[in-house]
């Protein structure tokens, strides 16, 4: 079951009323249910969980994306739920809106985890990630998705099948133009996040997967380094949807962390 925001936003709201609130946003071409994992973990918590505009349930992007729009999505969504503050954690394109949002809306922010989220790529591996943004505007959301799926998950994982068929089902739910534009977000936005300023102040935790080779271990350390105070964590082994194969992987540091005084 889920709630329909005035502007299309598809959400739910899970939890002890009373709890903190946490948000959780998700990636490119997933939705919202790329979290029911990890719910059990957060039970002390009031989470919101959402589908990022022409995503899951939500209506198309109102106005040409950026991450700007979609920051002010969730400020929107926070208001529409009579929520003044809120802890953000984002995954991937999600670990962008949420720093944007930092930016943005310092007054709504309590904590930031931001997860498996690209950096400063350099510039060969930029111009990569923008061609693929690219090919989905000339062909279409699945005109990646087969190389992807070896980005996104070990072998073994992989093999099963279970967590591709569910990203697939996902992906086949996009609104395309929303999903291009999202996915050009995700290939060009990272610029406007690199050393900002005013710098980010919130506490923040940043991690990624040992083997992301679009968000890496290097990615992570230089938005930590960007942000003082902040906390790294590197998870072994795993791949860009590492959230997938381990959940108890992501959330124990997650939470202890959103637990802290």
């Amino acid at each position: 079951m889920f709630e329909r925001a005035p502007d299309g936003t598809a959400f739910a709201l899970t939890g002890p009323r009373d709890g903190p609130l946490v948000v959780l946003i998700h990636g490119l071409g997933l939705t919202r249910h790329l979290w029911d994992p990890h719910l059990p973990a957060f039970r002390d918590f009031r989470v919101l969980a959402y589908d990022l505009y022409g995503h899951g349930d939500s209506a198309p992007t109102p106005e040409t994306a950026s991450l700007t729009v979609f920051s002010n999505q969730l400020a929107g969504l926070l208001d529409h739920i009579g929520a003044q503050r809120a802890h953000v954690v984002g995954f991937s394109i999600g670990g962008m809106i949420n720093r944007r949002f930092a930016l943005d809306h310092p007054g709504n922010l309590d904590r930031l985890v931001i997860l498996n989220s690209p950096h400063d790529r350099g510039e060969e591996a930029q111009q990569l990630v923008e061609d693929r943004a690219r090919s989905v505007r000339d062909q279409g959301a699945f005109s990646t998705f087969d190389a992807a799926l070896k980005r996104w998950f070990t072998p073994q994982f992989l093999a099963l099948g279970d967590g591709s068929n569910l990203v697939r089902a996902w992906r086949e739910q996009v609104d395309a133009e929303s999903y291009a534009q999202a996915a050009w977000v995700l290939a060009n936005g990272v610029r406007e996040l690199i050393a900002p300023k005013p710098p980010i102040t919130a506490p923040t935790l940043v991690m990624t997967c040992e083997n992301d080779s679009g968000s890496t271990p290097k990615h992570s350390q230089d938005i930590a380094a960007e942000i003082d105070g902040s906390l790294c964590k590197i998870i072994p082994t795993l791949q860009h949807l590492g959230l997938m194969e381990d959940p108890d992987a992501f959330t124990s540091p997650i939470v202890d962390f959103l637990k802290r005084t």
